[in-house]
């Protein structure tokens, strides 16, 4: 008799752990959607609506006009890659001998890059080749580029949505 009541609150106690899980679940939708979860658990952002995912920007203060290319189309997950990073200036002429750091990460779950990439050479016509790039999810990711050029200095964000 005694271990059939422990046994039926013990009962009660899951059934009520399941339901509080169930509605902070429902509530994590109603508030923000998927990304609302992902957001709440991991401490990041959801995807805004009108995110700019272009390959080519001007840089933060609009110093710089920068562009991106991928060795490899779609850009992949999983697997490092390089990238060819453009850059001019504002009126469009190339910068021969820019410094560039690159950082990055993913915000919807507040990590950042898994590899550690950076400028291994300069290709020349404003072209510069970065090397190590690796996206080990899907989703969106933000690619930060510092770059130095003529005593200036600004960065540029690009938005990629992997698949």
């Amino acid at each position: 008799m005694k271990g059939e009541l422990i046994l039926k609150k013990a009962n009660y106690i899951i059934l009520g752990v399941a339901a509080l899980i169930l509605a902070v679940t429902v509530l994590l939708i109603l508030v923000g959607g998927p990304q609302g979860i992902m957001g709440s658990v991991m401490g990041g952002r959801a995807v805004p609506d009108d995110l700019d995912t272009a390959e080519t920007r001007l840089s933060d203060q609009g110093i710089f006009k920068v562009s991106i290319t991928s060795s490899i189309d779609p850009v992949p997950v999983n697997q490092i890659h390089t990238w060819t990073v453009h850059v001019e200036n504002a009126a469009g002429q190339i910068l021969e001998q820019a410094e560039i750091t690159v950082d990055g990460g993913m915000p919807q779950h507040g990590h950042g890059l898994p590899t550690k990439p950076q400028v291994t050479q300069n290709l020349g016509e404003g072209d510069y080749l970065v090397e190590g790039l690796k996206f080990n999810m899907p989703g969106w990711w933000e690619v930060t580029f510092h770059i130095t050029a003529n005593g200036q200095s600004d960065s540029v964000t690009f938005n990629p949505i992997l698949k």
